[in-house]
């Protein structure tokens, strides 16, 4: 094998502006495979969740004021790890290359004879403009748009903005990181014949439901947006096109904007919440406090598939129950005719989508997803002697078997899983939800939480409890969501 076969390889990955919907599906594809990921500070939370487990993640952000670590130190950071054989992903928000210094890092690469490919990602420009209503083009009021930097290399001795040709050379202009040159930058425009009165927009956290938008002109931009108390990161669009805004604004009016709301379940499993979430405005964070794990060995779940026509119900109350289950039945080379006459439970309509997805269509599923439901359901499908088989989690509630034993059924109770609290890394990224960062302002506080079940409330709080933080102070000031009444007894 020579020695170029052996090499790792190095993905420069565009991680877009801060939605986590914005990243491709390239991009994603090459973080699930990674075994290193080095990603910046404007990278979502959120995105971190699609690295692998057995994967290094090394955070190489750099903060405006903040001691960061060197761009020479990345660079060689990305070529030992792919002279090492590691697949390596260097996430940078936005896109590699646009002011992104992915450049630098591809030349790095090059001179080093790394093989590298970059995957582009929504520039920040586009969704600030697009978030506050603005678009950069426009038939009647720009036809030309040029993007410039306020941050250049400490290197050059002077700037190399040509401001008496940038002032009028084009209609839309588009100023990255300029909130700490704003003031002098404005008046340079002014100098050099751009007229006071022309629009400027300065667009805070593109993006996202935290966006702020400040409207102006060039006289006065820098006084609204001190007063608004306007941080970086933000972007800076001066131009007619920014009086479009008052037409074109569809995102921050939406009912939940500026809403942040942590979800206590993995992002797989509360797809459709965070979907509504969004979708009404809110900036939602993910973070699971409960992990699922299946229980190695399992002999009576093994048992339990022998024969599952044998049963006169199968009542699954979760739709893990339903993935394990299936996974036993299909290792032992059977599918869903190995369930014979057997009727089938759901305790509710996703637990019953689970079945479907696997040929079964649940014959009972009460109004009511609980226990209580089910087992109001159930009980008039059932008789003295009927033997009913109830895959679900090691530890759970014991109502309905109680309930079902009374009656006279004989009750086969199976752990087809067990449930585990969240590990280190999570129980970090929780405190931080909540308490927030005060070494990363790009990491805000929620102000609602959302619980999904019993579990993910005490975990959430012996995780709290177990990184030193007073739980129930934490979530008394903020707004807590119960998906149902024993969620809201156990809170």
């Amino acid at each position: 094998m020579s020695e170029s076969s052996q090499l790792g390889r190095v993905f420069l990955v565009g991680a877009g502006p801060g939605d986590p919907e914005l990243i491709t599906l390239r991009a994603i594809r090459h973080i699930e495979r990674a075994d290193l990921v080095l990603y910046d500070a404007l990278v979502h939370p959120e995105l971190l969740q699609h690295i692998p487990a057995r994967a290094e993640r090394v955070f190489v952000g750099k903060r405006g004021g903040r001691v960061s670590e060197r761009q020479t130190e990345i660079n060689g950071r990305l070529v030992r790890a792919a002279q090492e054989g590691r697949t390596v992903v260097r996430l940078k928000g936005g896109d590699p290359y646009l002011f992104g210094r992915g450049s630098e890092e591809a030349e790095a690469l090059a001179n080093a004879g790394i093989p590298f490919e970059v995957v582009p990602g929504v520039p920040s420009p586009l969704a600030a403009t697009t978030y506050a209503g603005i678009s950069l083009t426009h038939r009647d009021l720009a036809s030309s748009v040029a993007f410039i930097t306020a941050t250049e290399s400490p290197e050059k001795d002077t700037s190399s903005h040509d401001w008496a040709h940038l002032a009028t050379a084009t209609q839309t202009l588009v100023i990255f990181m300029g909130r700490r040159r704003l003031a002098s930058m404005m008046q340079a425009l002014m100098d050099h014949g751009r007229s006071p009165e022309t629009p400027v927009a300065v667009v805070q956290w593109a993006s996202l439901p935290r966006q702020r938008t400040v409207v102006g002109t060039v006289a006065n931009i820098h006084a609204r947006v001190v007063e608004a108390g306007i941080g970086t990161p933000a972007l800076t669009i001066v131009g007619e096109v920014v009086k479009l805004r008052e037409t074109l604004r569809w995102f921050d009016i939406k009912p939940l904007f500026g809403r942040r709301v942590l979800v206590t379940r993995a992002l797989d499993q509360a797809g459709a919440l965070v979907t509504k979430l969004r979708e009404a405005g809110a900036d939602t964070l993910s973070v699971p406090t409960i992990r699922v794990q299946a229980i190695s060995d399992n002999e009576p779940l093994r048992r339990a598939v022998e024969d599952p026509a044998a049963y006169s119900v199968i009542v699954f109350t979760s739709a893990n129950a339903v993935r394990m289950f299936f996974d036993e039945l299909y290792a032992a080379r059977k599918d869903a005719r190995a369930l014979g006459p057997a009727k089938v439970a759901a305790i509710g309509p996703k637990t019953a989508d689970e079945l479907r997805d696997r040929g079964v269509f649940a014959d009972i599923v009460p109004a009511d997803s609980t226990n209580e439901g089910i087992v109001a359901a159930l009980m008039p499908a059932v008789r003295a002697g009927d033997r009913v088989l109830i895959p679900r989690a090691r530890v759970a509630r014991e109502l309905l078997p109680d309930t079902l034993r009374a009656a006279g059924v004989t009750v086969d109770v199976v752990a087809a899983y067990e449930t585990l609290g969240p590990d280190d890394a999570t129980r970090d990224v929780l405190r931080r939800a909540l308490r927030g960062d005060p070494d990363d302002d790009s990491f805000s506080p929620v102000d609602t939480v959302a619980f999904t079940s019993s579990s993910t409330v005490s975990n959430l709080i012996d995780a709290l409890t177990a990184a030193g933080e007073d739980a129930r102070a934490l979530l008394a000031s903020r707004t807590l969501l119960s998906i149902g009444p024993i969620t809201s007894a156990t809170l």
